[in-house]
């Protein structure tokens, strides 16, 4: 039996959206899979945007990265991808039916965007007998594995209502969201001062700085502007601007958008015959989608809420409020813990910490109660 690993921290330094502890996180993972699960630190590879001579967390990098992981693992193996850094969404194209309406995204620091959809995508070649295990510290996180069961939680990602006001409700959205009209309750467009660093106090009296690892558009659109060198990035051309600069290093999904626009009636059609989405290849031929059975997804909180970036001001200790969950629940006991028991004692430490953010579980049903990562 094989053990492989993929780790991605991206702190984006130097940037008005800098995080603190995305890259902690990662290491304190690497060690946690060598000490607990022996695993062997030849087989984790991670990615982190701190050190400039390694290979970077780009969307290329780590595609390839996850993709290879994936193919490379055979029936009995057990493989992990942790991702700590910022999350952010788009609203989905028309013609393009989501149970959440919105595509969750991860943002590599290069700003080309891994949506849900192609998390789906990659997990659904998991090989059977082979177990996907996903951390996601990161906003929005519930809705990271588009088609994944929602064992526990409260983002309804599997509850569509489909049919004509739903429709209707897909075209304005994307006409507002073209004029650069933002239509996200939790302020995709501008972020609010609740994106930027604030001052609590925990429970404990430990006084804490803390920043949401959410991107809203107006500063993704700000950064992306900034890797790119494009000027004339609009709210609603984000996909295209994003096919046009990275071409065939984007995304798979965005570069079938202009096809969704060109078959949008296949999209109102499939309200009735009960797909939930509908993409096609470029020549109209429909792809149906892929079913992610052999994949689990632990999220840092629920499909329309944010994930905590922590920064302690006595210590100077920084990470993410799951991770830092995740690793207080192993280090309290030897025993093994099954995925529901870790999401579930990890919702009770973060709402002891007076955390909003829920974590979720994703995954089949035969999955819910088998041991956290193995």
């Amino acid at each position: 039996m094989a053990k492989k690993a993929l780790l991605i921290g991206i702190n984006y330094p130097g940037t008005a959206v800098e995080l603190r502890g995305c890259v902690n996180d990662v290491r304190r993972m690497q060690r946690c899979l060598i000490d607990r699960y022996g695993f062997s630190n030849k087989d984790i590879t991670v990615l982190i945007d701190t050190d400039k001579s390694s290979i970077q967390p780009t969307g290329k990098n780590i595609r390839e990265a996850l993709k290879k992981l994936i193919a490379e693992g055979e029936a009995g193996d057990v493989l992990v991808f942790h991702y700590s850094g910022h999350g952010t969404r788009l609203p989905t194209e028309q013609g393009i039916f989501d149970a959440t309406d919105y595509d969750e995204c991860i943002t590599p620091c290069d700003m080309n965007l891994i949506m849900d959809n192609e998390f789906r995508d990659m997990v659904a070649e998991v090989k059977k007998g082979c177990l996907l295990t996903i951390i996601s510290d990161s906003c929005h996180s519930g809705g990271l594995i588009e088609e994944a069961k929602e064992q526990i939680g409260e983002s309804h990602v599997n509850k569509p209502k489909y049919g004509i006001a739903t429709f209707l409700v897909s075209i304005v959205r994307s006409l507002l969201t073209t004029c650069g009209i933002s239509n996200d309750p939790q302020g995709g467009s501008g972020g609010g001062n609740d994106s930027f660093t604030r001052e609590i106090e925990l429970e404990d009296g430990e006084t804490v700085d803390m920043k949401t690892r959410y991107l809203p558009l107006d500063s993704y659109i700000s950064l992306l502007k900034e890797q790119t060198g494009q000027t004339d990035i609009k709210h609603g051309k984000i996909r295209q601007t994003l096919v046009k600069v990275f071409r065939e290093d984007s995304s798979p999904n965005v570069m079938l958008s202009n096809s969704v626009s060109r078959n949008a009636h296949r999209g109102f059609l499939s309200m009735f015959i009960g797909k939930r989405e509908v993409n096609t290849d470029g020549s109209g031929s429909e792809v149906k989608c892929k079913v992610p059975n052999n994949g689990i997804l632990l999220s840092g909180c629920q499909t329309d809420q944010r994930s905590e970036d922590v920064y302690v001001t006595r210590t100077g200790k920084a990470y993410g409020a799951f991770s830092d969950a995740i690793q207080t629940i192993l280090s309290g006991t030897r025993k093994e813990i099954t995925n529901r028991e870790m999401v579930l004692r990890a919702r009770e430490i973060l709402k002891s910490q007076r955390f909003s953010q829920r974590p979720g579980l994703y995954c089949h049903d035969r999955y819910v109660n088998k041991s956290f990562i193995c």
